[in-house]
């Protein structure tokens, strides 16, 4: 239902924060990473993720969009409630996560708090698939540095190209001299494909 609350930061501690909005204050529970990088801020964004229980409307907030998505996943599984989710959030960074699920690396995940080795084991098998295909998304559709060849690649590949055609292409176009555009690259690729 939410996407996101902006607002002024009332009250801030490690394991929540008090956001008002216009007049509503909203007590979100946040993760140590949301935590540390809100402290010191007057001012934040949150992108939301709202738990509805029959006795309960929690509000679980996130500084990154990809923590969300972390968070999300990991409350996916079975035996994986929002609080142990934003404890492993807590315990490890986003990297570190994704490394353990991707690696199967269960004693990582084993040494949070809460987290026995049979709930390691169905979080490595139940989002494996899934983190690999989200790190092979982001590493397709978000180049790390804005070069034109990155950013007519990631077009390329959203229209359905091929990877490993579109580069060849690309390559071929970016080989000869000229003024180049994202644009133009793109367009000459769509010509050759």
């Amino acid at each position: 239902m939410y996407e996101y609350i902006k607002g002024t930061i009332e009250e801030l501690g490690p394991a929540h924060v008090i956001i008002d909005n216009q007049g509503i204050a909203y007590f979100i529970h946040i993760s140590l990473q949301t935590y540390s990088s809100l402290n010191g801020q007057e001012t934040c964004k949150l992108y939301i993720s709202e738990i509805i229980r029959e006795d309960d409307h929690l509000l679980y907030g996130f500084f990154e969009k990809h923590e969300r998505e972390i968070f999300v996943k990991l409350t996916s599984v079975s035996g994986i409630g929002a609080n142990t989710g934003r404890m492993i959030l807590s315990s490890l960074s986003l990297n570190e996560i994704e490394d353990a699920i991707s690696t199967s690396n269960v004693n990582v995940l084993k040494a949070i708090k809460g987290i026995g080795l049979k709930t390691a084991q169905r979080i490595i098998i139940e989002l494996k698939d899934k983190i690999a295909k989200s790190t092979e998304a982001q590493e397709i559709f978000m180049p790390q540095n804005n070069t034109i060849k990155e950013e007519a690649l990631s077009a390329l590949v959203m229209l359905g190209f091929n990877k490993a055609t579109a580069t060849k292409a690309v390559d071929k176009i970016l080989s000869t001299p000229g003024e180049t555009s994202i644009e133009s690259v793109v367009k000459q690729a769509l010509k050759m494909l």
